[in-house]
């Protein structure tokens, strides 16, 4: 695609084709090396575990070209870490950081046109997979596994961008079993949120609040992302094995002690809802996504934040302070940006 006629502005979250990607095999107990490609298509055997019993796990990386011009790819090693925790849950091979970093480091400078300029608010997404491909009838881990990586510039993952939404708490489907996959990343979890998430977007909302699939009384994921809520100087944000962590939450929760909040990670109530003073959902793909309104489907209750439609100051704060260290902005005291020569 002719890199002028890009929009970086107007850039949707979504697939977009650039010129590279990388790949690397598990085979007869190690990895191979890490090869090019330039096809958007993968071959692979009917059989394979990934298409039959969803041997299957992904991670979100985000690379941002800063004030300075230097691009920066923030905590690729947090996610190589989860990776390799969703491979444990689901018997893959696990891929080590070596291979890891080398993969995304060429497929970003294969593609580096492609990174969106400073100032458009758009980054350059990185996808990277893991699949079982060796082929098994029985249900069985496989023996050999495709690591892959591609990247696309994107923009906001909700279309309001850092604006307030509307999502809609449900009551008749579960995300996740208590002691199944719901703290891995793997694609399971998604598609069991595909059914009740399209049906809020019908129904006027952004996303879909999760609760607990145990009891029910918990507040569990924010469809994609992470829930969280402030009160008083108080940043909550529930902890379960249920729940994915982000990597997002994580530097978020960083962010806020060093401003001199509590953060307090733990069960947290449906009945809370009425609590607090902002809330959010918060991951790669959003950063910060703030809540105006919550509504139970099946009670009818309405949950309201946001004064005058604005975001709250300290959902604000947050969201500023760790854009300004994506962009390099601001100082990173976290060393969270690796820096691409």
């Amino acid at each position: 695609m002719d890199i002028d006629k890009i929009n970086w502005g107007e850039l949707p979250f979504a697939y977009f084709k650039t010129d590279y990607n990388v790949r690397c095999y598990y085979r007869d107990g190690q990895w191979g090396e890490v090869e090019v490609s330039s096809s958007e298509y993968v071959p692979i055997h009917i059989a394979a575990t990934c298409l039959h019993y969803g041997q299957e796990a992904f991670e979100g990386i985000k690379a941002f070209r800063g004030v300075d011009g230097k691009l920066r790819v923030f905590r690729w090693e947090e996610n190589a870490k989860r990776m390799r925790e969703s491979a444990k849950g689901i018997m893959m091979a696990e891929v080590p950081d070596d291979v890891y970093k080398e993969a995304i480091m060429k497929v970003i400078k294969l593609n580096e046109k492609y990174v969106p300029p400073y100032g458009t608010g758009a980054a350059l997404y990185i996808r990277p997979l893991l699949m079982g491909t060796g082929p098994q009838v029985g249900v069985r881990p496989a023996t050999e596994y495709m690591f892959m990586i591609f990247v696309g510039p994107v923009g906001p993952y909700f279309k309001e961008g850092f604006s307030p939404v509307k999502i809609q708490l449900v009551r008749d489907y579960d995300r996740a079993a208590p002691q199944g996959t719901g703290h891995i990343k793997v694609g399971g979890n998604y598609a069991a949120s595909l059914r009740p998430a399209e049906r809020a977007k019908k129904e006027g909302y952004s996303s879909v609040l999760f609760l607990d699939s145990h009891k029910r009384k918990h507040i569990d994921e924010a469809g994609p992302a992470n829930f969280f809520g402030v009160k008083g100087n108080t940043y909550i944000t529930p902890d379960s094995h249920t729940i994915l962590p982000s990597i997002t939450n994580m530097s978020i929760r960083t962010l806020a002690k060093d401003m001199g909040m509590k953060v307090d990670m733990r069960n947290v109530l449906v009945e809370e809802l009425d609590e607090f003073d902002e809330v959010g959902a918060c991951g790669t793909a959003a950063i910060i996504t703030p809540i105006c309104m919550i509504d139970d489907r099946e009670t009818g209750k309405q949950y309201r934040y946001c004064k005058d439609g604005k975001t709250g100051p300290i959902s604000t704060k947050l969201y500023n302070k760790l854009r300004a260290i994506q962009f390099g902005e601001e100082p990173d005291p976290y060393n969270w940006n690796t820096i691409i020569d």
